[in-house]
């Protein structure tokens, strides 16, 4: 059976990928770009904080708020920048004129 660390650090390679794909295909908007790179940022910030918490302090990170919270606040920007990217998009969008054909 695959734990559940192991299948964690798998489900990295399908995000990078997606990254890779995002990157290359310049249809994404900029500030939204940004989030899906702050997940990344999100999960490497996570590694260290939860070993910290499990080594130093003998916890499992979500039992240590002051850590945990610190390491979501960056989950929840990453998310306002991808909302935010696309509602900017849509807007640019909306005002675009539709070409006549």
């Amino acid at each position: 059976m695959i734990s559940k660390e192991t299948l964690f650090a798998l489900s990295l390679f399908p995000y990078i990928g997606f990254l890779w794909f995002m990157a290359r295909s310049g249809q994404f908007p900029p500030l939204a770009k940004i989030g899906f790179y702050m997940i990344l940022f999100f999960v490497f910030l996570t590694i260290p904080a939860g070993i910290y918490a499990k080594v130093a302090l003998g916890q499992s990170l979500a039992n240590v708020d002051w850590l945990h919270g610190g390491a979501e606040f960056f989950l929840t920007l990453s998310n306002i920048l991808i909302v935010l990217g696309f509602q900017q998009a849509l807007k640019e969008k909306q005002t675009t004129p539709i070409p006549k054909m």
